[in-house]
């Protein structure tokens, strides 16, 4: 996209976020006549998801060459993943015991919602479990990316040991690759709408600025509690840019329309699309674009982990349960491990929070505490995972030494 274009579609994307939150503080209810807007663009973004992460997988993994440079690809994206997830969720922990957001709040007798007893018996065995689908057409129909994206990374594994014959299939992937982005370019003239009605009938679901007001204000502590976490682990991530992958303040400049993306649509998978084009447009190594942020959209959770932890302090100070160290210390493994491996299972943010909360023996009627804001701050932090994502693509291709389809 030209920069032209690129900077008048990103300024028409944040006049696109902030007319929906206008319109639905002021116009509330009213304004979900315009929800089908959102759906529509939300729909499209997740239609072009699943033959652009298989797409992009095996064109990525076989433009390795060799198949044992997967390893080390692999396994230095991993660590990546598991050590800003880790400052993450270490943040959280650090910025709840500061705030104490549920120290002293009234609780009454909260009810377990409906989908939370659904996902009640969900143990780490059922996680790894959601690595391999039996069936790859029915993981595709329920967005389940995972199994996909292993899937993906074995079958372009083995086609770079057949020989010519593989050569046809992967030049095959890379034109659906290209065929892909294509598609993203043209859906991004729509963005602003779609982001303007998401946004506007979300707030408008929840009936306007005057009661959005009221439900923040009554965990407000705990609202800003995530809010700064988030905010301190945006900048580590941005430091993590600078001094690792050797990048400026113009790779923040360029992922905009992607963050901003992530925030109207909060999902970190829809957002993919526009993630890789700003990448690429950033001028990232084609490998670490391809490879990198389709495993990192499903994987990499750090501002969702950073709330999970944040969540399980807070629903503990509300009902007067101290947490020793070594609970906290239970806290941090598990919901840097669950939010790492939780993306294959539909919810992962529930399911996570549901292994988290047993780990440490709190009950699960806590997470009513957090419903009526749980939206709003979701927003935050899926741009926070695409923002490490990002972050991921630059500093891998940093380390790997690429430098636009070459070897540094």
């Amino acid at each position: 996209m030209p920069h032209k274009h690129a900077v008048i579609l990103l300024l028409l994307i944040v006049a696109g976020v902030l007319a929906g939150v206008a319109a639905g503080w002021l116009w509330g209810p009213a304004m979900q006549s315009v929800a089908w807007l959102g759906d529509l663009f939300l729909t499209t973004l997740k239609m072009l998801i699943v033959p652009l992460i298989i797409a992009a997988v095996i064109s990525g993994v076989a433009s390795l060459g060799d198949v044992r440079k997967l390893g080390r690809v692999g396994g230095a994206t991993l660590a990546y993943y598991l050590c800003t997830t880790g400052i993450a969720v270490f943040i959280g922990l650090v910025m709840v015991n500061l705030i104490q957001p549920g120290a002293g709040l009234q609780i009454g007798d909260g009810e377990i919602p409906q989908k939370v007893l659904e996902k009640e018996e969900t143990t780490a065995v059922d996680i790894l479990m959601s690595l391999i689908a039996p069936n790859l057409v029915a993981a595709a129909a329920d967005t389940q990316l995972l199994p996909l994206i292993v899937f993906s990374i074995l079958f372009s594994a083995a086609l770079t040991t057949v020989g010519g014959k593989g050569a046809h299939v992967i030049a095959f992937f890379n034109g659906v690759n290209e065929a892909m982005m294509k598609l993203v370019i043209w859906l991004m003239y729509f963005a602003p709408v779609g982001i303007f009605a998401l946004v506007a009938a979300r707030l408008g679901k929840a009936g306007g600025g005057e009661q959005f007001l009221a439900e923040i204000t009554a965990v407000g502590w705990h609202v800003v509690t995530v809010l700064s976490g988030l905010a301190i682990h945006f900048v580590v991530l941005l430091l993590i840019l600078v001094f690792i992958a050797g990048r400026g303040m113009d790779y923040l400049v360029g992922m905009l329309r992607a963050l901003f993306t992530a925030f109207g649509t909060a999902s970190s998978s829809a957002t993919l699309p526009l993630t890789m084009e700003c990448v690429r447009e950033n001028r990232v190594d084609d490998r670490a674009v391809r490879f990198v942020l389709p495993l990192g959209s499903t994987v990499n959770m750090d501002g969702t982990a950073l709330y999970e932890a944040a969540a399980v302090m807070f629903i503990a100070q509300a009902y007067g349960v101290d947490m020793s160290l070594g609970q906290q210390a239970i806290i941090f493994i598990t919901a840097t491990l669950a939010a790492i491996g939780a993306a294959g299972i539909p919810e992962a943010g529930l399911v996570t929070m549901i292994i988290v909360l047993n780990a440490v023996g709190l009950p699960l009627e806590g997470i009513g505490l957090l419903l009526a804001v749980d939206w709003f701050l979701d927003r935050f932090r899926t741009s926070i995972n695409v923002w490490g994502d990002a972050v991921g693509a630059a500093v891998i291709s940093r380390l790997m030494r690429w430098n636009n389809g070459k070897e540094g």
